[in-house]
């Protein structure tokens, strides 16, 4: 039978500032199970980046369930949040946020010196996934002397150096072209195929949805899977 990664159950979120309270996220209910590559689409301020942090473990929520990896994130304290995050999490984002002065391989290795392996331990990893994503030639350029598609499989490659149960994946192609936003959705599906990476991918580009298993549909602060979703969202 497959391992479920995520149980969202009941799930709501909301939000006070000074026009009053907005909930974002209504009672919405899904899973995702092991080695699966799941869209998730909604229009713009849909919640859809606050779904991911919530699933990430880096910000609260008030009513439901949420299981990642068998673990309840509901009362965790701040340390067993972050103990939870490095354990288990892998984040990119549209922005690839790598360090100016440090290489690619210093990117990539540096999860394993904050885990506590030793250098060399940590190299050897960081130079498989360079490698497994093209960039074995790239290992000593820093950021600002790769291509943006260059740095976000660098982000990638950071983002699975500790072999996370799950790779929550905010517009990871919003700041990309066509071409490097395909380049990089082959990398996903490497990642997926060859490590059984398992991908939760927020998204606008309609092509890296083709590319998924499935898609959840972010509408209303509810989840659907339904075509009746699809058809607003691309309208």
């Amino acid at each position: 039978m497959p391992e479920t990664i995520v149980t969202v159950d009941k799930l709501s979120k909301s939000f006070t500032d000074d026009q009053g309270s907005f909930q974002v996220l209504r009672e919405m209910s899904f899973t995702v199970e092991k080695g699966e590559m799941v869209a998730l689409v909604g229009m713009s301020g849909a919640g859809k980046t606050t779904l991911l942090q919530i699933l990430g473990g880096l910000d609260s929520f008030e009513q439901g369930t949420v299981v990642v990896t068998g673990m309840n994130l509901r009362g965790l304290d701040t340390r067993k949040l972050a103990e939870f995050r490095n354990r288990h999490i892998g984040f990119v984002f549209q922005f690839h946020h790598l360090l100016p002065d440090f290489t690619a391989l210093e990117n990539v290795l540096l999860p394993g010196l904050i885990e506590g392996r030793s250098h060399s331990e940590a190299s050897k990893r960081a130079t498989d996934l360079l490698d497994i994503f093209g960039l074995s030639r790239r290992r000593g350029h820093y950021p600002s002397e790769l291509s943006g598609g260059e740095r976000q499989r660098v982000a990638l490659a950071r983002a699975l150096f500790n072999n996370p149960a799950l790779v929550l994946a905010d517009e990871p192609t919003g700041n990309l072209d066509r071409s490097n936003g395909d380049t990089l959705l082959s990398h996903i599906k490497k990642a997926n195929e060859e490590l059984n990476q398992t991908f939760l991918i927020a998204t606008h580009n309609n092509r890296l949805t083709e590319g998924l298993h499935r898609t959840l549909y972010l509408e209303d602060g509810r989840i659907t899977e339904n075509s009746d979703s699809a058809r607003i969202l691309s309208s």
